[in-house]
């Protein structure tokens, strides 16, 4: 990977791959360990002592359960709570349209597509909604993917592979991450929105083919790409560019169309991932491109060869809340005040929240045990806010990550935050440790106004 002159540690990024000559390059296409590897041996007691110590360091994790839809309130483990972070953005998962169209799809079309894409699994209700997503992001062509993991997958292993280069962002989602390690290209890493260090990397780093690959909006923070350096960029040293907008469709843009069609770029971007299960409330994903480019996916793209094709009642959905995204636009805007609301609330708590309309607000905490104890400090005042921790985040970043829907009232979101502030109160009088802990020679809650007696 590149990094700047100097600059050690990016050789080792979370993307991970080993240079070139490493023993592993010589790893077969199926990637398993030689016969007697020990790490074939591994015993179910050494399971469970890794098990314990991911529970001493507190990056234990474990399944919890909603009864019944996705909604602003659920049913949590048998509690009621309110629900501060879901992905269904515009509140269309339980919404009555999207259900019935899913049943009657059902009904009609049976529960599952059978087989691939390519064999016999491609039925005319898939080919309606990638017109329909087509004609929605301004692009000729679209191809339906299982999931958003499997489009990234897919779609970079399609356009990169061995001898040929990938530019990614330092904070790319996971499976962009692993899309970058399965291509066998090499991988050159560029620091978070640096785009002065994806310029050097593309002026002295390369090879072969040339693709960028960054999220539009990023999950775990809520900041946007700068998208129309990241184009020029591509333009002048002859890259593709590849984004996926899981997180800015239905959110940025015109009609919500996100974060591209926000920039005016709809015609400067190689390929659009995006995802059916965040603002369109179902399951699955998908890439927007040119006729040329879907035809070179679907002949190339292996995660969507060997998959099994999206189940009609998932497509029938999304085909249902692509419609009503484009009948109500005003959902976007009640999303963009309700986000307004969320943190002008927790700013007012003492929370060092900066203003803005982005749906995802990140709560620092530093460390995972903190993250996990704000967590279940919002559960016991019948908030539900689940604790980010690594790997999904880089160790010492740990957060609480709220997400605010459509669906939200005002209300809802002053008392989510009203809970939040006394949660970190209670944590701080009882370990004497100030919520969120510095980072970076700073804190994350703002200098004690007197309402928040006891935060120090």
């Amino acid at each position: 990977m590149s990094a700047a002159p100097g600059e050690a540690t990016s050789q080792i990024a979370e993307h991970g791959m080993s240079a070139p000559g490493d023993a592993t390059s010589q790893i077969a296409e199926h990637g398993m360990s030689a016969p007697g590897d020990a790490t074939s041996q591994i015993a179910e007691h050494d399971i469970e002592l890794a098990l314990q110590e991911l529970e001493r360091l507190g990056l234990g994790r474990r399944l919890r359960t909603i009864e019944g839809p996705q909604g602003p309130r659920v049913t949590l483990d048998g509690r009621p709570v309110l629900l501060l972070c879901s992905n269904d953005y515009l509140g269309l998962a339980g919404h009555r349209r999207v259900r019935e169209a899913a049943a009657e799809a059902a009904l009609r079309w049976g529960a599952g597509a059978g087989a691939s894409r390519l064999v016999s699994g491609t039925m005319s209700i898939h080919r309606d909604l990638e017109r329909r997503l087509a004609a929605f992001k301004g692009r000729e062509d679209c191809v339906l993917f299982g999931s958003g993991y499997l489009a990234n997958l897919g779609a970079i292993g399609a356009l990169a592979g061995p001898g040929d280069s990938v530019f990614s962002d330092a904070l790319n989602h996971a499976s962009i991450v692993d899309g970058c390690r399965l291509s066998r290209a090499q991988i050159h890493v560029y620091r978070h929105l640096d785009t002065e260090h994806l310029a050097w990397s593309l002026r002295h780093h390369g090879s072969g083919r040339r693709l960028i690959v960054t999220d539009t909006v990023f999950s775990m923070d809520g900041d946007v790409a700068p998208l129309a350096e990241i184009v020029r960029l591509a333009r002048d040293h002859g890259a593709r560019l590849l984004v996926d907008e899981a997180h800015a469709t239905g959110a940025l843009g015109p009609g919500g169309r996100g974060a591209v069609a926000a920039a005016g770029l709809e015609h400067e971007v190689d390929a659009l991932v995006g995802t059916l299960g965040k603002a369109l409330g179902t399951y699955g994903a998908y890439v927007c491109a040119s006729a040329t480019m879907v035809r070179h996916l679907v002949n190339g793209a292996r995660a969507l060869i060997f998959s099994t094709a999206p189940a009609p009642p998932a497509v029938a959905g999304a085909l249902a809340a692509l419609e009503l995204l484009e009948e109500h636009p005003q959902r976007v805007a009640r999303l963009r005040t309700r986000a307004r609301t969320l943190r002008g609330a927790l700013a007012a708590e003492g929370f060092a929240v900066p203003a803005g309309e982005m749906q995802i607000v990140p709560l620092p905490a530093g460390d995972a045990r903190t993250a996990l104890a704000l967590c279940e400090g919002a559960l016991r005042r019948g908030v539900f806010a689940q604790a980010i921790r690594p790997p999904s985040v880089p160790k010492g970043t740990s957060r609480l990550r709220l997400t605010v829907t459509a669906a939200h009232s005002d209300d809802q979101l002053r008392h989510a935050a009203k809970a939040l502030g006394e949660a970190a109160r209670a944590h701080a009088n009882l370990t004497g440790i100030r919520f969120p802990p510095g980072m970076g020679g700073s804190s994350h809650l703002r200098t004690p106004t007197p309402n928040l007696a006891g935060t120090r």
